[in-house]
């Protein structure tokens, strides 16, 4: 089980997954446990192509630092597959995924619901420690990844355009008036990103400080959870 240490860094145990092909592996192995409407297995669906991407585009040198990118997209991956692991032995995974956890079977849901949900804790939450867990394993400070993360961040954007085209009611008239279509522009991916990136700023300055920056992971999480538990508005 992969999980973060207690001791306010946010830093994870990052020695039990090796690259970004065992984390593909891993998601795939999650996938053929789950029913596909199963709302954790709906996310899942969405990071798998997600991270079959940008294994992809890390094999074919799209990226200049590609030990920096796998590095960043592991610890990343890392986080979700901690709070998995949480949650099928019965614990709390942090407050941005418990939501997720606890509807992943509600009927009123929709996928896309689910899906962004997910998304929200994940960049919401674990990018930031994810982008300090890196710094601290590659010994650099977190503007040196600065364009990885943006890069990377790119595709995810160019992903989740095609993923609320794909979960999104069909094109009819009745669309605009679907209360999902309100529900899902809410949310956007770029705001959190951006304040993922300022985030890990701020946890990289806090890290001789260890009581602080938990609290301000803390509430951090907690902020998320409450946006998670608002995407997870039954839609009908």
């Amino acid at each position: 089980m992969v999980g973060p240490v207690a001791d306010g860094s946010g830093a994870a145990d990052v020695g039990t997954v090796v690259g970004v092909g065992t984390v593909i592996e891993r998601m795939r192995g999650l996938r053929s446990g789950w029913p596909p409407r199963d709302g954790v297995a709906v996310f899942n669906e969405v990071y798998l192509r997600v991270t079959e991407a940008l294994g992809a585009r890390i094999g074919y040198g799209a990226f200049a630092d590609r030990a920096a990118v796998s590095a960043l997209d592991v610890r990343f991956a890392e986080r979700y597959l901690a709070a998995v692991d949480t949650a099928e032995a019965g614990g709390d995974p942090p407050a941005c995924w418990r939501p997720l956890f606890q509807f992943r079977g509600h009927p009123g849901l929709r996928p896309l619901q689910f899906a962004l949900a997910g998304i929200n804790a994940h960049i919401g939450h674990d990018l930031a420690l994810a982008v300090v867990d890196t710094c601290r394993a590659l010994d650099c400070a977190p503007r040196d990844l600065e364009e990885e993360f943006e890069r990377v961040g790119d595709l995810l954007a160019v992903l989740e355009e095609q993923i609320r085209d794909g979960l999104m009611p069909g094109p009819d008239l009745l669309e605009v008036a679907d209360p999902l279509t309100h529900l899902a522009g809410v949310w956007s991916l770029e705001r959190a990103r951006e304040a993922a990136w300022t985030a890990a700023g701020v946890l990289w300055r806090l890290r001789g400080l260890p009581l602080l920056a938990e609290e301000f992971r803390a509430r951090t999480d907690a902020g998320v959870g409450l946006v998670g538990r608002f995407l997870l508005t039954p839609c009908r």
